[in-house]
């Protein structure tokens, strides 16, 4: 991997070393915990940084039938990174092969290649830098890849005191801003449900006992992560299904819930249009985007999932099915005039065109591509991946508007997507311009690579 790394013309390089590289990181949605930046505790070697919490290294290691032990098990540090190293070079073709030698160049100033007759000079080399090196501590890592802004992702019922913390605190000019997920409260089916909802209860000091009343409840949160800075709100659907509802039968499904019953699968579907519906709309009061991830299914291991719980790596690409439910999900709140900027994430690949020309629908005066495709996500954001998102934005809505990358990561090293997505924007665009699809004018197009890499998602986000 040199330094021309998926650029393939001399056009392509211009772009991303003049115009991109050097560009700040804003990573408008993650999940990295505050309280680990705040405390900016130094980590023990390679395997902490990449072993630790990262679902992408583990299925790979999974794939490759290494025991579990190795992977969330009780082996040490050292084994699991010799263990990753050597099914490393078998992922030819998979993103995390690239990633993870894009951090061991940026982090490590190391190019050799990661496998198992080099485990043993990468690991010394790697232990030694971080235990010396101050730029490879939480707070280090994030100056060193010079991020702007980052977002969390953040419960209702979260305090957000480690957020407070940080905008306190003058040593770290980073922004660490919060962002609203209010997948506990809107998830009726669940098994936790009830317990959620006895915990939001403590937090506002009130009982909900009703649907008005959890909505004063949320609507009490909304205001708290917005004085702390908060300026979206992120929604991973369980499912997004049109039906019509009165509040009065929303308010008596929430009443079996809270009582014990079970709820039917239109009951739920009915609770959370409407319980979206009354969010969206505060989200447009306080001026935030709204996030829309669609389309997962979760937790299909049943055996593993009980075993080592969400978050793990036995989610999967479902069959988004739910377009034309999207889109009346949508008219309902421009009929309503409370649609807010609305950003849409389908895991699925094939609904790439169908979301892009559903966006172009609900367009709103004076912003941007008010309603628009997020980037490639989780098992899309590979390079053939970003290639079909970019494409099918071009296609079918206004490529410079689209607000770029994020790196829906819990690894602190996982900034080098941002590079990734960038050289790979750059290629994209150069490539147009050198088949003679667009002029072949630095100026303008070195402008598209700028908005998209970091002007759009500033102004979209309004950072």
């Amino acid at each position: 991997m040199t330094e021309e790394f998926l650029l393939e013309s001399e056009l392509a390089k211009q772009l991303y070393f003049d115009f991109a590289k050097d560009l700040p990181i804003i990573d408008y949605h993650c999940h990295i915990d505050p309280a680990e930046i705040y405390e900016n505790k130094p980590f023990e070697d390679l395997s902490e940084v990449w072993l630790g919490g990262d679902h992408y290294k583990w299925r790979l290691m999974r794939s490759s039938g290494i025991s579990e032990d190795y992977v969330t098990g009780n082996a040490t540090g050292r084994e699991k990174f010799n263990k990753f190293a050597g099914i490393l070079p078998r992922s030819i073709g998979n993103p995390v092969y690239y990633w993870a030698h894009l951090e061991l160049q940026r982090f490590f100033d190391c190019s050799l290649p990661i496998r198992s007759d080099t485990a043993d000079e990468i690991w010394m080399l790697t232990k030694d830098k971080i235990s010396k090196d101050k730029m490879l501590s939480p707070r280090g890592i994030i100056e060193r890849m010079n991020v702007e802004v980052i977002v969390t992702t953040d419960d209702p019922a979260d305090s957000l005191e480690w957020h407070k913390k940080l905008k306190e605190d003058n040593s770290f000019n980073v922004k660490v801003l919060p962002c609203w997920r209010p997948d506990m409260a809107m998830n009726i089916d669940s098994k936790n449900f009830t317990g959620y909802i006895k915990k939001l209860s403590d937090v506002c000091n009130t009982k909900l006992d009703s649907f008005y009343a959890l909505k004063a409840a949320l609507s009490s949160r909304l205001e708290h992560f917005n004085n702390h800075g908060c300026r979206a709100a992120d929604h991973g659907i369980k499912s997004l299904v049109f039906l019509p509802y009165d509040e009065k039968e929303v308010a008596g499904i929430l009443k079996k819930a809270l009582n014990g019953e079970s709820v039917s699968t239109d009951e739920a579907d009915k609770y959370r249009l409407a319980l979206l519906s009354f969010l969206a709309g505060e989200y447009s009061r306080l001026q935030w985007v709204m996030q829309l991830h669609l389309g997962v299914i979760r937790d299909i291991n049943t055996l593993m999932s009980n075993k080592l719980g969400p978050n793990t790596g036995f989610d999967a690409i479902g069959p988004f099915s739910g377009v034309k439910d999207l889109s009346s999900v949508l008219d309902s709140l421009i009929m309503s005039g409370s649609l807010p900027k609305t950003l849409i994430f389908p895991i699925n690949p094939t609904d790439n065109a169908a979301v892009n020309t559903i966006a172009g629908c609900f367009s709103g005066e004076g912003i941007k591509s008010k309603v628009q495709q997020g980037s490639a996500w989780w098992f899309n954001d590979t390079y053939e991946g970003m290639q079909q998102q970019l494409i099918s934005f071009a296609q079918f809505g206004v490529l410079a508007d689209f607000i770029g990358m994020l790196t829906d990561s819990r690894s602190f090293m996982s900034y080098t997507r941002h590079e990734y997505f960038r050289r790979i924007l750059c290629n994209f665009i150069a490539e147009l311009a050198n088949k003679c699809r667009y002029p072949d004018d630095i100026k303008s197009i070195s402008a598209i690579v700028q908005d998209i890499c970091y002007n759009n998602v500033k102004e979209y986000f309004r950072f």
